[in-house]
């Protein structure tokens, strides 16, 4: 194994937000409270410590014990369970859909990120206690986002009725799933754990939600990873002040619109908030709650409440009232102890939007980490690689360039017109010196010719590298293949492929290699050489 560290930006996959954010920006700092390095964990670790309640722990705790009752729970989730209840014990956390069989492979690479970071931060702060959280997003209504995964280039796909949350749908059906995936997958002994894995997780248990907990657990179970699902009474019931203020004060609204403003100066919008930030869940449906003519409305029910009837059911059925993408991180930091989310960069753009809303309704900010992303390249990989004079940063490159200079670096001829082009430029500028001492017309005439011939040498360079594109056909294609290999549809593989298709060839040590190399404080991508 070979691990190979690149900065997130010489990808070409990350977005000017997430650049800026690693690079700390000026622009950007408003909107963050501390960063992803040990001072900043120090920070953090004394504003959680001071805010956190001791009987929001002991909730916790008797939640997630319900939560696991009927699961097998390794030794190191006990323990991690219980050292909730103490005041020096914080979390670190990611959230993941519930996608079929865990969907793409950056599922894994977040639930391993959010392990290391807590034995990294154990070592560094050995007065505190930290254990890795997955949040599922068993309150989702999105359900053709996650009904399916790829493995081997094809689509594995659960055809149901879509309605309410997620994390409720019956798994009835999946077992045709399995059907068709355990053909994919041969009789060794790899194949046979990916069967069982997928047969105990989806078809001995009742609901995805505990489908989902059951496969989480078997892969990282002995790494103590705490899986919590949101869609709880108790947990909920810690949220209902917060919930009551959004329904009478549109709280998340106005703070989430005033940071909007300040944030798209500089930066793409991920999520716009709403007037009011939550669902209500039925039996198969999750609706927005929307106020109107002096009424609370569920969308796309006959169900209607006044004011005091809407804040008693609060009360009475706490579990009903779901949060949105703008109100889960704070019911998330509400009922933990916790310091530092992980996730993707789609996921910490909008988290970037909450800041202010949290400083409202007096809950620490937490700290943002961009979530380790990885490219597993094989041995036989990286030698056609060699071969082709491709190194690690350039397989990134959009295939076009990279053809291009490929072919440059490969051809005889002087394919390169830079030199060409400003030695054009150059004798224009003494044309330019010349038109200035007559009038305008004369010297709008040699811009305007600069700008024909820089254009005119450009267009030729084309056609003459399109020209040598053909002559090394044997080259172009042999790129081609292997990029696409790579990058499954120009796009990076993590978003692409199940982890099942490494865990067929490699086994557990795919999960053990994937541990080691992962150094989430580095904040820069993972090339791993299996």
């Amino acid at each position: 194994m070979k691990v190979t560290q690149i900065p997130f930006k010489n990808t070409g996959f990350f977005s000017k937000t997430m650049i800026d954010y690693l690079e700390k920006k000026e622009s950007i700092q408003p909107f963050y409270n501390n960063f992803p390095e040990i001072s900043g964990f120090h920070n953090q670790i004394e504003e959680k410590q001071k805010s956190f309640r001791l009987q929001s722990r002991l909730v916790l705790v008797e939640a997630l014990k319900k939560q696991y009752k009927e699961f097998q729970v390794s030794e190191k989730i006990t323990e991690n369970i219980t050292l909730l209840k103490q005041q020096n014990t914080f979390t670190v956390t990611t959230g993941h859909q519930l996608n079929l069989f865990t969907g793409p492979l950056y599922f894994l690479y977040k639930i391993l990120s959010t392990i290391n970071l807590c034995e990294e931060l154990s070592d560094k702060f050995t007065d505190q206690n930290f254990v890795p959280v997955y949040w599922m997003a068993t309150e989702d209504h999105d359900f053709y986002e996650i009904n399916y995964f790829n493995f081997d280039g094809k689509k594995v796909q659960w055809n149901r009725e879509d309605g309410g949350a997620v994390g409720r749908f019956s798994t009835d059906g999946l077992e045709n799933v399995f059907e068709v995936f355990s053909n994919h997958l041969g009789n060794s002994k790899n194949a046979v754990f990916i069967k069982k894995l997928f047969s105990d997780g989806y078809l001995k248990h009742q609901s995805l939600a505990d489908a989902t907990r059951f496969i989480a657990n078997e892969l990282f179970k002995e790494y103590g990873l705490v899986i919590i699902d949101g869609d709880d009474s108790e947990l909920k019931q810690l949220f209902t002040p917060i919930v009551k203020d959004e329904l009478e004060n549109k709280t998340s609204f106005k703070a989430v619109s005033k940071t909007i403003k300040e944030l798209e100066e500089h930066y793409k919008i991920q999520v716009n908030p709403r007037e009011i930030n939550l669902f209500y869940l039925g039996e198969d449906f999750r609706e927005r709650i929307l106020y109107e003519d002096g009424l609370y409305k569920v969308n796309n029910t006959e169900i209607t409440f006044t004011k005091s009837d809407i804040l008693k059911e609060v009360e009475d059925n706490p579990k009903e009232f779901s949060p949105n993408v703008i109100m889960r991180p704070l019911y998330q930091e509400v009922i933990l102890p916790n310091l530092c989310y992980l996730g993707g960069g789609g996921e910490m753009a909008y988290w970037l939007e909450l800041k202010d809303y949290f400083k409202t309704i007096q809950i620490p900010f937490p700290i943002l980490l961009l979530r380790n992303s990885v490219q597993v390249v094989s041995e036989k990989q990286v030698n056609k690689l060699k071969k082709l004079n491709i190194s690690l940063e350039e397989m990134f490159l959009n295939q076009n360039d990279l053809l291009s200079k490929k072919v440059i670096e490969n051809s005889a001829l002087d394919l390169d017109f830079k030199e060409k082009i400003q030695n054009l430029k150059t004798q224009f500028l003494e044309l330019k010196e010349v038109a200035k001492q007559t009038d305008v017309s004369f010297e709008n005439a040699v811009n305007a010719q600069e700008r024909k011939q820089i254009k005119g040498l450009e267009n030729l360079q084309k056609r003459l590298l399109k020209a040598e594109k053909k002559r090394q056909k044997d080259l172009v294609e042999r790129i081609i293949e292997l990029q696409n290999v790579i990058l499954p549809n120009q796009s990076l593989e993590e978003r692409q492929r199940n982890f099942s298709e490494y865990y067929l060839e490699y086994g557990p040590s795919f999960i053990t290699a994937l541990k080691g190399a992962l150094k989430p404080l580095q904040l820069e991508f993972t090339v791993l050489e299996l």
